[in-house]
């Protein structure tokens, strides 16, 4: 019967005479050179490996076949442990060879260990050596199986912090090339827009519940970086779709409040300015009575003025109140005539003698031109901030200019 294994030590081989375990000592060369040939014949990709990784793999060969005679002359020496093979090759190997091509190089190795043996050992000691070669090979496949699983969990845990730092230089507006560097080390393909969301983390946050929402994320995009900073969710993604689509499909994943989508830019350098925008949009929010689950951050534009974002001021002058004014001042006085009217199109007609269909119409012009429609009471207010903020940016003797 096969030996029993417990937690502490590889179970001991079947007993061999001694005369046998010198045969086979005697047949070490001819076994290592006899693996290496079967191993180079029968894996096409080994061809493919550099010298460097053939070099490495190799000495994991002979320095298994070395411990497999070892541990059956004497299986309490620590230089006959199978779970000590893999020390001999840097632990960069589990980066260039998967495990199952390492398992498939060790499964041959150890058929071929097996059958070079057999022709050294006399009949009646070959079932022995054949139970023994299963316990050994058994050990070195669990031990492959435990290096490559500590070191996944060695690159998980840097690969966190990697994506910390990442989102980091983000938040911070670090400099473009150390952000795409760093980016680029996580995986980032940059394809599409990119986009910022910012939101509550979960009341019971864990690292199952960052790895729900990171799986969530790449099932909805192919860039995602996910990253949990005190009780917010901020995450970096690249979307062909729509944002708020994006963040319906992933909004199961944060906590209860609101998520704010930041503006979307062209690749995930100029990401800053979404993040800058998100999360002052996440700062002013509880600022609104009821908010949405899912808020854009340019609807909180009035109240990131009011806190004192810099950002909010430069997209009310920029994208709203300069196209605005270029588009004509019979826009702007139109707008100002409706708004201080209390919205009343036939009060704003008879300030501006005017039809009521005119004041109509350029209020439609003025949705066409700018995105914002007036007639909405919240986009309505942020076009009133538009105007005293554009003014109040603009030199006095630039307004007529503007």
């Amino acid at each position: 019967m096969l030996t029993a294994m417990n937690d502490h030590s590889a179970p001991e081989p079947l007993a061999l005479p001694p005369a046998v375990i010198t045969a086979l000592r005697s047949s070490a060369d001819s076994l290592k050179l006899a693996a290496v040939a079967r191993v180079e014949a029968d894996l096409p990709w080994w061809r493919d490996l550099s010298s460097q990784d053939r070099s490495w793999l190799g000495l994991v060969a002979h320095e298994g076949i070395n411990r497999y005679l070892a541990w059956m002359d004497s299986p309490t020496e620590a230089a006959a442990k199978p779970q000590d093979i893999f020390r001999v090759a840097p632990p960069e190997l589990t980066r260039t060879i998967s495990l199952q091509r390492t398992l498939q190089v060790l499964r041959l190795i150890s058929a071929v260990v097996e059958e070079q043996s057999l022709k050294h050992v006399p009949e009646a000691y070959r079932r022995d050596l054949h139970e023994s070669a299963l316990i050994y090979s058994r050990e070195v496949a669990f031990s492959a199986a435990e290096v490559y699983a500590r070191a996944a969990e060695t690159r998980g845990q840097w690969d966190a912090r990697l994506e910390a730092a990442a989102i980091d230089a983000i938040v911070r507006g670090t400099a473009p090339a150390v952000t795409r560097s760093r980016v680029a080390t996580l995986g980032w393909t940059g394809s599409g827009t990119t986009v910022v969301l910012v939101g509550p983390a979960p009341a019971q946050i864990n690292g199952s519940a960052t790895v729900a929402l990171r799986e969530a994320c790449l099932r909805a995009t192919r860039d995602a970086l996910v990253g949990i900073q005190g009780d917010r969710i901020i995450a970096v993604l690249s979307t062909e779709e729509q944002p708020a689509d994006l963040a319906a499909h992933i909004a199961p994943h944060f906590g209860e409040g609101t998520i704010i989508i930041g503006p979307d830019v062209e690749d995930v350098v100029a990401a800053h300015t979404s993040a800058r925008a998100a999360l002052a949009s996440h700062q002013v929010v509880r600022a609104l009575s009821s908010p949405a689950r899912i808020m854009h951050a340019n609807d909180l534009l009035p109240e990131r003025v009011l806190d004192g974002d810099p950002l909010a001021r430069q997209t009310l002058v920029e994208e709203i109140y300069r196209p605005l004014v270029k588009a004509g001042n019979v826009l702007v006085e139109t707008l100002e005539s409706y708004l201080g009217q209390g919205r009343s199109l036939e009060a704003a007609a008879r300030e501006l003698y005017v039809h009521p269909n005119t004041v109509r119409y350029r209020l439609r012009r003025i949705a066409q031109v700018i995105g914002w429609d007036p007639t909405d009471a919240r986009e309505g207010q942020i076009l009133h901030m538009s105007i005293v903020v554009g003014r109040l940016a603009t030199p006095p003797e630039d307004t007529t200019a503007l």
